[in-house]
């Protein structure tokens, strides 16, 4: 049975509340327990199952601070969506590989988001606009040489 708009659109919206508080515990709990977690360009490639994607959260939320995701657009098919957000917050740590400085952040974000019948989230595979993190946080040269 296919899931809803409305239903795809409560869970991905819990799941980006998980990620505003940074709640490892509650955003892998929206997540599938054989999830595929695809962050295009993440060094390790993507991981499968629920445990091997907490490293990537738990690494984010050391990084982006006060985070904020606006959805512009969705679109939906067979238990999937396509998300276009605006996530904004802080970057205290070193986002990307990035030294943030705690300086603000906004950037681009594409999701594709594949639901299980029962409505867990079963494959995420995210990009996201670098070209707008580059120029935010540029790297001062003592970053650069390190």
């Amino acid at each position: 049975m296919s899931l809803t708009p409305a239903e795809m659109d409560r869970k991905l919206d819990e799941h980006f509340g998980f990620e505003a508080h940074d709640d490892v515990a509650g955003v892998l709990a929206t997540l599938a327990p054989t999830v595929e977690h695809d962050i295009v360009g993440w060094p390790t490639g993507p991981s499968h199952g629920r445990e091997a994607a907490r490293p990537f959260y738990e690494s984010l939320f050391a990084d982006l601070t006060d985070g904020k995701v606006k959805s512009l657009r969705r679109l939906y098919g067979d238990n999937f969506m396509v998300d276009d957000s605006l996530w904004s917050g802080k970057a205290p740590g070193r986002p990307f590989g990035l030294d943030g400085h705690g300086r603000p952040l906004s950037f681009r974000l594409l999701h594709v988001v594949e639901f299980t019948d029962a409505g867990q989230i079963k494959r995420e595979n995210v990009w996201i606009d670098m070209a707008a993190v580059l120029q935010q946080l540029p790297q001062d040269e003592t970053a650069v040489a390190a």
